[in-house]
């Protein structure tokens, strides 16, 4: 089981380097994380300043901050995405809607799925998925599975702080999400 572990982690770990595909992006959706006192946790603020960068460099894309109500929070994740993009990058000229029903990833990409309809944007079109490095496997394999064609993953880094923590726990997301066929 260790070997096995060890080799998804240099799995996990490979994919996180991969640069996003050169392509236009129609949108950029930027999964929820977690809110902490009214703020992005710090591993959400990483995959929105990646969100970010990125958008800066295609201004046309439309930004999805997609995260439902956390549990002791009075604003979804969605609105403090919102709120937290137009404080750190007032210069931004993308669009931006929120999505702001969801609680996993699965059901990020699935109600974004309509705010991309609204929009005139098909899942066969390219498509920017910013979450974090430990994340985007099964992100992908979710996207997939939901029928999204050419999903371009962005890559945030995770704080270290929280590393050995969420890789180990994607690590048995991954595997539970594959023996129950969530992709």
């Amino acid at each position: 089981m260790a070997g096995q572990r060890d080799h998804f982690f240099i799995f996990l770990s490979l994919q996180s380097f991969s640069t996003p595909q050169i392509s236009t992006p129609r949108a950029i959706i930027v999964l929820g994380s977690g809110v902490e006192n009214g703020q992005p946790s710090a591993i959400l603020a990483e995959r929105l300043n990646s969100a970010a960068y990125y958008a800066q460099h295609h201004p046309q894309a439309l930004i999805i901050l997609s995260g439902g109500l956390d549990a002791r929070e009075q604003k979804t994740e969605a609105e403090v995405m919102g709120q937290y993009l137009q404080r750190k990058y007032p210069m931004l000229k993308n669009p931006v809607a929120l999505e702001n029903r969801s609680t996993s990833t699965e059901l990020n990409l699935k109600n974004s799925q309509s705010i991309l309809e609204q929009q005139h944007i098909s899942l066969q079109d390219p498509i920017v998925l910013t979450t974090s490095d430990f994340h985007i496997l099964r992100s992908k394999a979710i996207a997939h599975k939901q029928g999204y064609q050419q999903p371009i993953m962005l890559s945030a880094p995770t704080p270290l702080l929280s590393r050995y923590n969420t890789w180990l726990r994607e690590y048995f997301a991954f595997i539970s999400g594959w023996i129950l066929r969530e992709y």
